[in-house]
């Protein structure tokens, strides 16, 4: 079985992935966060650095563009591939209002005719293998036998499927049923992805198909950095481990010279998520969100530690 770790905005940088790969080993490949070209494939400078060989000792991610335009999208692959890359995957998932409106991420749903024309553009090419994030469709996993339709068209490396309708942005149950009945007609690899968040729901899943090999975990890897390593029948996450994680990402951050404050936002935004794992003490996360700087993050985080609110096995919902 092939685990990946999803691509999250504010969550994988380059420092995260190289903090969880050397502290829980386990995911085969991670994804970096979305670069989003203008219309000259010009891209923030922040994200070209995390996305450098230097940054990444431990194997290149996997790049991932946000672009509903074919010429954009081919500069940036060229440049990647000038860096070293040979994958780049499309994000045609993206749920956000901010995104969708502008026919970016889910947004290309909702004109397959564009869709299939800017993959026609891109397939023929493009200097890198591609593959595609999706979702099942905008308003209902109905559409999805008619979106699938345009992907076989075309030569994806992958096909990642978001097991969800556009309209049920992270909310909503996994259409698993949906995703198990496309399944036999991909003639691509496959991946599964949609709150896999314990082996539970990893197994509802490859229950559900037993030929599938590929799974990619987001939200549940973030709560749970150990959950690719439970996955694989190895131990649930303990509770000093996690801590270690989390001084270590802070002592990677404050190296990396970006400062107090920016650090501080990385690791509360770390914690919406891990804070799942400690469902007896809303109080005490309460104090670590509304903490000013980092000597009141470290205090509000170490009474969480040595309370007795950690639950081993918890795992994030929502």
């Amino acid at each position: 079985m092939q685990l990946s770790f999803a691509p999250m905005e504010g969550i994988t940088s380059c420092l995260f992935r190289r903090t969880h790969a050397a502290c829980f080993p386990g995911a085969d490949r991670y994804f970096a966060p979305f670069l989003a070209p203008d219309g000259s494939g010009r891209c923030r400078d922040g994200a070209w650095r995390d996305l450098r060989p230097e940054n990444n000792p431990n194997g290149l991610p996997v790049p991932q563009i946000l672009c509903n335009r074919a010429e954009p999208f081919l500069t940036v692959a060229r440049e990647l591939a000038a860096m070293g890359y040979t994958e780049v995957n499309l994000n045609a998932g993206c749920p956000s209002s901010t995104v969708v409106p502008k026919h970016k991420g889910a947004g290309m749903l909702l004109d397959l005719s564009s869709l299939d024309d800017f993959l026609a553009d891109v397939f023929s090419r493009c200097p890198l293998r591609v593959s595609v994030k999706t979702r099942l469709g905008l308003e209902s996993s109905e559409e999805f036998p008619a979106i699938l339709e345009i992907y076989r068209r075309y030569p994806l490396a992958e096909l990642i499927v978001h097991a969800r309708d556009r309209a049920g942005m992270y909310r909503s149950r996994p259409d698993i049923g949906a995703f198990a009945a496309a399944f036999p007609s991909c003639p691509f690899p496959v991946c599964y992805n949609g709150s896999v968040v314990d082996r539970k729901s990893f197994h509802a899943v490859t229950d559900a198909v037993p030929e599938l090999d590929r799974v990619m975990l987001g939200r549940g890897a973030a709560a749970d950095p150990a959950l690719f390593r439970e996955l694989r029948g190895g131990e649930a996450l303990e509770k000093d481990e996690l801590r270690v994680f989390l001084a270590r990402y802070e002592a990677v951050l404050l190296a990396s010279g970006i400062g107090e404050h920016y650090t501080l936002g990385r690791l509360k935004e770390l914690w919406f998520y891990i804070g799942a794992l400690f469902p007896a003490d809303a109080r005490g996360l309460k104090r670590l969100r509304k903490a000013q700087d980092l000597a009141e993050y470290r205090s509000a985080a170490e009474r969480l530690f040595v309370g007795q609110g950690f639950q081993r096995g918890a795992h994030f919902v929502g």
